[in-house]
């Protein structure tokens, strides 16, 4: 395919999006299936673009004065992609099977505006209601950090280290450059796609399939590291979903003392048994959620709550839910959250540790919902970034300490900060019964 070509695919994907209010992933797959003549850079061009549109909707739109597909596809391709006006005009006229010739209004919103102009939502790339919650989130940062989210993600690797050490894994995968993450002490890091290249698909690698790495962000591996469980300890996985940190978890472990994973979501969860197979994982045990973990009240050393949250950190993977996320949605995800957090503290045993997890910038979310807690459990306390990397091990020259955010209910990783994925984490621990302060009645 032309390039023009693959510009007018794009637009046909988006436009179906916009129709059809369906997934980015299934819309760009059905398209594939109806154009079987299209070669695999063809497609991974076409997925790029259609992605790109999503990550950078609001500021392609600005530019364009419309967020019409043909708009969003040009000023994606003109203005991030490097063609400019003149060029993209040139990359279409006379071509066939391209979108219909530029006109100079379009070619002026490519080549003339002035992103610095626009308004600073529109700056961040973020939907227009979310700007008050970014801008509490990270004050004068807020515009940059919702940019970042705009960026295309790495791919990364946690080495099993239950089969393989990281070195190890490293070699079988040097033909796709991977290189050890910043932080994550068994991670692995491939760099983000060119624009007409994707990412390797790693589950067909003899490695994947033997069960000596899985693919999970490297925030994802450093919430399931703070978690901190040691070999011997009983650990509850509360909102489990397909198992990544519940494996993490296990790993550390080393096979050691006791993992119940569990999710009110059945179809999420049904991955995590083909995955603890494979990962040789053997001190898991996969529950139903309610009643079935009555015998566990009391007892647990540590339970992890990865709540349902909004997603806002995983824009980079998944922008489409950007711009469909509402406010109401927002409502419910926190009476949700609320409701785990209460419900987990009957399965810790005293001096036990409570920890939180999203997958959110919003402090809504995060650093109100931890406040709220402690005014409802005045028992517990939140541990601080140096306890956390205390517990879990961390090695004297981990470096998450220099460019994290630390609040004061927990850590903040960003795409901006640490190049992972956005998350929240909140260490809560339980004193000791002979040290909990009095309650509010006396």
């Amino acid at each position: 395919m032309t390039p023009a070509a693959r510009l007018a695919a794009a637009i046909e994907v988006l436009a179906d999006i916009e129709a059809r209010h369906r997934p980015v992933a299934s819309a760009l797959k059905d398209w594939g299936l109806s154009h079987r003549f299209a070669g695999s850079k063809d497609r991974a061009a076409i997925g790029n673009l259609v992605y790109d549109c999503l990550r950078w909707r609001a500021s392609s739109a600005w530019a364009m004065d419309g967020d019409t597909a043909r708009a969003l596809v040009l000023g994606t391709a003109g203005r991030r992609w490097g063609y400019g006006g003149e060029g993209l005009a040139a990359v279409i006229d006379g071509v066939r099977h391209a979108p219909d010739p530029l006109t100079p209004s379009e070619i002026t919103g490519i080549d003339g505006a002035d992103l610095g102009a626009a308004p600073s939502h529109v700056q961040a790339d973020v939907p227009e209601w979310l700007a008050p919650y970014f801008a509490d989130a990270f004050g004068d940062d807020w515009v940059e950090e919702g940019a970042a989210l705009a960026r295309r993600p790495s791919l990364d690797v946690r080495v099993n280290t239950l089969k393989a050490d990281r070195p190890k894994v490293a070699r079988s995968l040097a033909g796709f450059a991977a290189a050890d993450t910043p932080y994550a002490p068994v991670g692995l890091r491939i760099a983000p796609t060119t624009l007409d290249g994707r990412h390797p698909n790693l589950q067909v690698e003899p490695g994947f399939q033997k069960g000596r790495f899985e693919i999970q962000d490297e925030g994802s591996q450093l919430a399931a590291l703070i978690v901190a469980g040691q070999p011997g300890e009983q650990v509850l996985d509360l909102c489990a979903g397909a198992g990544g940190k519940t494996l993490a978890i296990a790993a550390a472990m080393a096979n050691k003392g006791q993992i119940f994973a569990t999710d009110t979501d059945r179809t999420r969860l049904a991955p995590i048994f083909d995955r603890l197979k494979r990962a040789g994982t053997r001190n898991v045990q996969v529950r139903p959620a309610g009643s079935a973990l009555g015998d566990l009240r009391g007892r647990m050393n540590a339970v992890l709550i990865d709540v349902p949250c909004t997603g806002t950190g995983v824009w980079r993977r998944r922008p489409d839910a950007k711009w469909r996320l509402r406010e109401r949605a927002l409502g419910e995800r926190i009476k949700e959250q609320a409701a785990l957090l209460d419900g987990a503290v009957d399965y810790l045993k005293p001096g036990g540790r409570l920890i939180y997890v999203t997958c959110s910038l919003l402090p809504v979310e995060n650093d109100e919902q931890i406040t709220a807690f402690l005014q409802r459990h005045g028992r517990f306390g939140v541990r601080s970034l140096q306890s956390m990397l205390a517990a879990a091990g961390a090695e004297p020259g981990f470096r998450l300490g220099e460019t994290v955010l630390e609040t004061p209910a927990g850590i903040v990783l960003t795409p901006r900060r640490t190049a992972t994925d956005g998350f929240f984490v909140s260490v809560l621990e339980e004193a000791e019964e002979d040290n909990r302060a009095p309650s509010r009645d006396g």
